[in-house]
């Protein structure tokens, strides 16, 4: 019951992996390789903190 009002935490992690990919893609299609690729890295740090919260 108590449980009933708490936040999920994977929700809030895959809005910030989508807007992460969304912003990725645009530096992408500018040229710049470096940030996307750092980006990306990010990215995946982050799909594997959701996957971990899901198991």
């Amino acid at each position: 019951m108590f449980g009933l009002f708490k936040k999920d935490p994977t929700k809030k992690l895959q809005k910030e992996y989508e807007a992460l990919m969304a912003k990725a893609m645009e530096v992408q299609r500018s040229g710049d390789l470096k940030a996307y690729a750092k980006m990306i890295d990010e990215s995946e740090t982050i799909l594997k903190k959701i996957e971990a919260l899901k198991k």
